[in-house]
């Protein structure tokens, strides 16, 4: 299920919020677990036990780092349950890239290549709730929360559908106090509705278009100079709009629900550089895999040589977090390569002589090129894509491929492109502009929710990009 569609604008979010606040305070956490399991189970149900599993193996380690005092159980308990959340993230993301990589290898030697007798399919959102989980024992270990008591508590913390499949991943230590005490006041609420608004116009009017476009282009293997370079800005912007806009409706849901979840998205394509860049761009990520892993390997405390290892480390793994593909790698490389740079020029960064105006434009040409590898999960045809970028007029072009033109040049998708450059560049950003609503504020959000509403009816276009992560 996701949040932009019928069934759950119209069915599963009246239901569930009207149930949720009929509820006694002492048993709103388990109304709301029992639908998130809904919400989570809608597409199959064997995903639900999988994360039940995962939530009880994360409960019962916390317990234990809790209540022992022999730091050699501490440490078992909580190895137990980082291995068993990484093992599971390992075996449904990359069983499948692992058999693949090994027939490769054993083809290359002339060996029989293993016959697929088991392919794997990825539950939605393990991604996002395995670090979610996994954020828990850890901040119990180190002492930066408390262990919970009350297991539905933890497993309301665990599938909450707002950032479910998708994000935010909303650390523990950020969100106990609220599982203990919150307030549910008609101004939150509000805001909560102006979030999901806004979100939803991000992703129904502009993400979904800008899909369109991007999707006409990748799919049609070599183009000219021009078609590729829009191409990959439509894709840029598909990207953010899609993300930030589920994020920002993932935010305006908790705010209903009476949570405050962190900003996840800070004008990201605005940024003067790439490490810029990392502080705007899914914070919750960047911030997760600073504290969790980045700090843990040493962070920048041991040298300048392994802090570049560790930047570029970092990266490479978040690459691989992002998806089972060795282009996923290389995307992470290039960001990583880009931080150790940025963090060896220091202040004599080779920025600084340029304009600012001239920096956002290098951060974001440096961006664009990186997307491509994301975009394409095969190298040979990310390469491909990238010489028709920086060398289409060499390349030769298929007379059939001026139809794509034709589509991409519409009127309509010109001025979804312009639309969306005008609201990354100038406008405010969702955070900001939500904090003090006005009627005029309020109701330009529910004029937008009702476009995105009625626009919605008519695409048959409408992916979550996210959600294959």
């Amino acid at each position: 299920m996701v949040f932009s569609s019928h069934i759950f604008v119209y069915y599963f979010l009246p239901i569930a919020l009207i149930t949720y606040y009929l509820l006694p305070y002492q048993a709103k956490h388990f109304g709301l677990t029992l639908f998130s399991y809904v919400f989570y189970g809608w597409a199959n149900p064997l995903f639900a036990p999988l994360m039940f599993a995962s939530t009880l193996i994360d409960y019962t380690c916390g317990r234990v780092i809790s209540g022992s005092e022999h730091s050699r159980n501490r440490k078992l308990a909580v190895t137990i349950s980082i291995c068993s959340n990484l093992s599971l993230l390992g075996f449904f993301k990359y069983f499948n890239f692992g058999i693949a990589n090994v027939n490769t290898v054993m083809s290359w030697l002339g060996l029989p290549i293993w016959q697929e007798v088991l392919y794997v399919t990825l539950p939605l959102g393990i991604s996002f709730y395995t670090f979610q989980s996994m954020s828990y024992t850890i901040d119990v270990y180190r002492g930066d929360a408390k262990a919970i008591r009350n297991f539905i508590d933890f497993a309301c913390y665990v599938s909450m559908f707002p950032q479910l499949v998708a994000g935010p991943i909303v650390r523990f230590s950020e969100i106990a106090d609220q599982l203990q005490h919150r307030a549910h006041t008609l101004q939150k609420f509000a805001r909560g509705i102006a979030f999901f608004s806004l979100g939803m116009a991000k992703k129904v009017l502009i993400a979904n278009p800008c899909g369109k476009c991007a999707d006409t282009v990748f799919d049609a293997g070599v183009v000219g100079t021009l078609e590729a370079w829009y191409g990959v800005i439509a894709y840029a912007f598909q990207i953010y709009f899609d993300f930030s806009g589920y994020s920002d409706m993932a935010i305006g849901l908790g705010l209903m629900l009476g949570f405050t979840f962190a900003k996840n998205f800070d004008a990201p394509y605005r940024a003067e550089s790439i490490t810029e860049f990392w502080r705007r761009w899914h914070i919750s990520l960047s911030s997760w895999l600073r504290d969790y892993l980045y700090i843990p390997l040493g962070g920048n405390r041991r040298g300048t040589a392994r802090t570049y290892v560790n930047l570029a480390l970092v990266m490479l793994l978040g690459g691989l977090w992002h998806g089972a593909s060795w282009n996923f790698v290389i995307w992470g490389g290039i960001h990583g390569g880009m931080l150790a740079l940025e963090r060896e020029q220091g202040k004599t960064s080779f920025y600084e002589w340029i304009p600012k105006p001239l920096r956002v434009i290098a951060t974001y040409l440096l961006v664009l090129v990186a997307w491509v590898f994301f975009r394409i999960s095969e190298l040979p045809n990310a390469i491909a894509y990238l010489r028709c970028m920086f060398t289409g007029v060499l390349v030769h072009v298929h007379p059939s491929t001026d139809l794509i033109a034709g589509i991409l040049y519409q009127p309509y998708y010109l001025l979804i492109m312009g639309i969306a450059g005008v609201v990354i560049w100038c406008f405010p950003q969702t955070w900001e502009w939500t904090q003090q609503l006005t009627p005029l504020r309020m109701g330009v959000c529910l004029c937008l929710l009702w476009l995105s509403l009625a626009v919605l009816a008519t695409q048959a276009y409408n992916p979550f990009i996210y959600f294959i992560f």
